[in-house]
């Protein structure tokens, strides 16, 4: 619609399998890798569905947005046209401007959503504390920021009600903001010249003096291999655009390693390692809590369940034709009965827990399960950036073999090829 050229993806899945294949990890249902069964349209699937389209961009070059992870900055449908129609009824009025021989003060028609991104961006830059932002914030641009519920909340001035951090992106979370401040509370004790300097470099222009990039701290993103990107080598101007971005990106992973003391690629490598292990314990701690959960919930079903109809089969028992009753009551009594059955066999001492002691234990297991989510979302968080520092340094080193793994198989190495590639990794050893 906005004329980009993007290419984008439609997945169509027939409703019934055509030919039987080794049964997936998303497969959740009996029989569903024979051929003749239906599919099962689940998160599982959609998701091993977006993780091979992502490959297959990868692996003819195309640019890929990460289809799996919470957007940066997240664009509704109804934001997108509500910024179009803003445009076009801004581009109406500038026009009376203009035919009365004035100057329009706005060219650019901007959502509350997108005024409180660039607000945050541009005090979360300089900010290193939650209440430094806050201020920043309010003194800056009168947008008020709340903690509320472990979210982050903001109050654009022109509204009543406010916004939550997640209808406005990943980035402008409390998970991602907190991450932020504690990493310009590390930098603290840099000089006031260096920290001036950084400021005045993003404003700079590259195009002038190409060094300035090397003093543009941004989000760490992959190297592009301009060898295999079927964009650059069709658009010398997208190409050119590309190696500055490249060499931004390779400056900012320097800048990362030397922060994080890495010296050597080996010790990249045994970091990651050692947040991949802490990562799957954590996961196998949030499937812990959450199989706990499942149970607790059956529990609560079955409590309520049998106390609901508990009185009726009181009176079935009391009744002197039963039979009469049990037809009148049917569903009541086999509620009561099944039940009574499953609590049976889960509580061999007769001891029942009540409805309260159940739903105490409930909420306290939800903040259990809530706060786990948040360690593995930290994990992973840091496992994808070492993986893509990684990638980075092999790409400045000019290593045949990433720590980021593709899902395809790479070309076989000549021996020849084998013994330059070793040589160069043992000249090329420290960062």
């Amino acid at each position: 619609h906005n004329g980009s050229g993007n290419i984008h993806t439609h997945i169509v899945i027939n409703s019934v399998r055509k030919y039987a294949v080794e049964r997936q990890n998303y497969m959740d249902k009996p029989h569903e890798q024979e051929a003749g069964y239906k599919h099962r349209s689940t998160n599982k699937l959609l998701n091993h569905l977006k993780q091979e389209v992502m490959d297959m961009c990868n692996r003819e070059g195309l640019h890929q947005v990460d289809l799996l992870s919470p957007a940066p900055a997240k664009i509704t449908k109804e934001e997108y046209w509500a910024k179009a129609h803003g445009q076009d009824e801004l581009d109406k009025v500038n026009e009376k401007i203009r035919a009365a021989g004035l100057k329009p003060t706005s060219t650019v028609f901007q959502t509350q959503k997108q005024f409180l991104r660039d607000a945050i961006d541009e005090c979360s830059k300089i900010s290193r504390s939650f209440d430094e932002f806050q201020s920043l914030l309010l003194d800056r641009f009168n947008i008020s920021v709340i903690e509320k519920r472990g979210s982050y909340r903001y109050l654009h001035p022109d509204r009543d009600r406010r916004i939550s951090a997640e209808s406005l992106g990943a980035n402008y979370g409390k998970d991602f903001l907190e991450q932020v401040f504690q990493n310009h509370e590390n930098r603290k004790d840099l000089s006031h010249k260096s920290t001036h300097q950084s400021e005045n470099a993003t404003k700079a222009d590259y195009h002038k003096d190409p060094f300035v990039i090397f003093y543009i701290k941004s989000e760490l993103r992959l190297v592009t291999d301009l060898q295999t990107n079927v964009k650059a080598m069709q658009n010398q101007a997208y190409a050119r655009k590309v190696k500055i971005s490249n060499l931004q990106q390779m400056a900012n992973t320097l800048i990362y390693i030397q922060d994080h003391g890495y010296d050597t690629r080996e010790d990249l490598e045994k970091q990651t390692a050692d947040i991949q292990a802490k990562m799957e314990e954590a996961h196998d701690q949030l499937s812990d809590l959450t199989s706990k959960m499942k149970t607790l919930n059956s529990q609560i079903h079955y409590t309520g369940q049998y106390f609901a109809s508990k009185s009726v089969y009181a009176e079935f028992l009391k009744s002197r034709n039963k039979k009469k009753f049990r037809q009148e009551h049917s569903s009541e009594i086999r509620f009561y009965e099944e039940a009574r059955d499953w609590l049976k066999a889960f509580y061999p001492d007769g001891k029942m827990l009540s409805m309260k002691a159940l739903k105490s234990q409930k909420t306290e297991l939800q903040g259990s399960i809530d706060t786990q989510k948040s360690v593995v979302k930290q994990f992973r968080d840091y496992h994808k950036e070492l993986e893509i520092a990684g990638a980075n340094v092999d790409a400045i080193l000019g290593m045949e073999e990433p720590l980021v793994h593709n899902s395809y198989e790479q070309p076989a190495q000549t021996e020849k090829s084998k013994t330059n590639t070793q040589h160069k990794k043992k000249e090329d050893k420290t960062l």
